[in-house]
């Protein structure tokens, strides 16, 4: 054997121990690397971005019979201190009755209205069929009476000129500070639902107390 062949394992074997002190060495300065080093700054989303609920909504069904009641309850409230008289009939469409001063005296008022239900919530009642007495008016004319002579709400607009009557039912100021809107209106088929939303203000709850 050769004196290099002799002294040949020694150096592999030299070489071995520091390749795995290297690796050994490089590995824990890593690790403390990652250990300590700066992490990324995250942003959280602000107050103003998290989502607040701030009411609940609930829908509620009834029967042409029982809003019926409840509407004519309303227009007898409304026109309690005045001459002028009207009442509404939930039929297969609107049916509004009373009586319009004509001079010296009141001629009966028939009208009939086809519902609507607009997006938001609110009703467009279309004219059908109008008579006033036995007089032969125009539609506008009749309508714009009714405008001028029949009490009601802010919240019902009538509009001659198209020849309907607009119910901003989003519109109307209740006690309880609920917000009522019209989901369906279905007077053929008895289906009538609206949709009420109740803010938690009502109650004295602080929605984000509730929904952190």
């Amino acid at each position: 054997m050769t004196r290099t062949d002799k002294h040949k394992p020694k150096l592999n074997w030299k070489k071995g121990f520091f390749l795995i002190l290297a690796l050994n060495i490089a590995g824990f300065l890593l690790l403390i690397s990652l250990i300590f080093w700066p992490a990324e700054d995250v942003e959280l989303p602000s107050e103003t971005e998290k989502v607040k609920q701030e009411s609940s909504e609930f829908v509620v069904r009834t029967s042409k019979e029982n809003l019926n009641s409840l509407i004519n309850a309303y227009i007898e409230h409304l026109t309690e201190n005045t001459r002028h008289k009207y009442r509404i009939e939930l039929e297969e469409d609107v049916h509004l009755i009373g009586e319009l001063p004509v001079f010296s005296t009141t001629v009966p008022l028939s009208m009939r209205f086809e519902p609507e239900v607009v997006e938001n919530g609110d009703i467009i009642l279309r004219q059908e069929s109008i008579s006033l007495g036995l007089l032969e008016l125009p539609n506008r004319r009749i309508m714009q009476y009714l405008d001028r002579y029949l009490p009601m709400p802010d919240w019902v607009i009538v509009d001659p000129n198209e020849e309907e009557i607009y119910i901003a039912i989003t519109d109307m100021d209740i006690r309880s500070n609920f917000e009522l809107a019209v989901e369906s209106l279905d007077l053929k088929e008895n289906n009538l639902a609206f949709r009420i939303s109740v803010p938690y203000e009502t109650f004295g709850i602080e929605s984000w107390k509730m929904f952190p």
